[in-house]
C-alpha cells in the first residue's frame, strides 16, 4: 500500500471546507492512517518546501503556509500518490476539472486548498516529517474487499 501526505491548506481550514476535503478521500477510498490538526511552524514549512528554497516564492510559500492551522493527514491505498491528486485536481484551480477540490472550491494558485504528495518517494518523506511511527495506524476496514482487489 502506498502512503501519501495530505495537508488540508489554511484557505481550506479558514473556509470551514476541512470536512469536505476529508469526506472526498475517504469516499475515492483511501484510507486515514493518520491525521493531526496542528500550527505549522517555520523551521518544519521550510523543511516541508525545502525543494523550492531557491525560488522566488519560497518565502510567500512559508508564511502562508505558517499562517493558520492546517489538518495534515496520512492516507494510504492503492496508487494513493496519484489517486490523490487526481482527487485534489491541477495546481492552478481554473485549470482543475470540475469533480475535483480545487476544481469544484478553488480559484487562484495561491490558495489552492490543498497539498498532496507528488510522488511515493515524497509520500514517504513527507509523511515522516509530520508523523511519527507511533502515529500511524494502518489498519482493516471492513469495506476494503469492495475497494482493493
Amino acid at each position: 500500500m502506498e502512503r501519501t501526505l495530505i495537508i488540508i491548506k489554511p484557505d481550506a481550514v479558514q473556509r470551514g471546507l476541512t470536512g469536505e476535503i476529508i469526506r472526498r478521500f475517504e469516499a475515492r477510498g483511501l484510507r486515514i492512517i493518520g491525521m493531526k490538526f496542528l500550527q505549522v511552524s517555520e523551521a518544519l514549512a521550510k523543511k516541508h518546501y525545502e525543494v523550492h528554497t531557491d525560488k522566488p516564492f519560497f518565502g510567500s510559500l512559508v508564511e502562508y503556509i505558517t499562517s493558520s492551522p492546517v489538518v495534515v493527514m496520512a492516507l494510504e491505498g492503492t496508487g494513493a500518490v496519484q489517486a490523490a491528486r487526481n482527487t485534489i485536481g491541477a495546481t492552478k484551480p481554473n485549470e482543475a476539472l470540475a469533480g475535483t477540490i480545487r476544481g469544484d472550491l478553488g480559484l487562484e494558485i495561491g490558495r489552492n486548498l490543498v497539498h498532496g504528495s507528488d510522488s511515493v518517494e515524497n509520500g514517504q518523506i513527507e509523511v515522516a516529517n509530520f508523523f511519527s511511527d507511533d502515529e500511524l495506524v494502518s489498519w482493516a476496514r471492513n469495506t476494503d474487499a469492495w475497494i482493493f482487489e
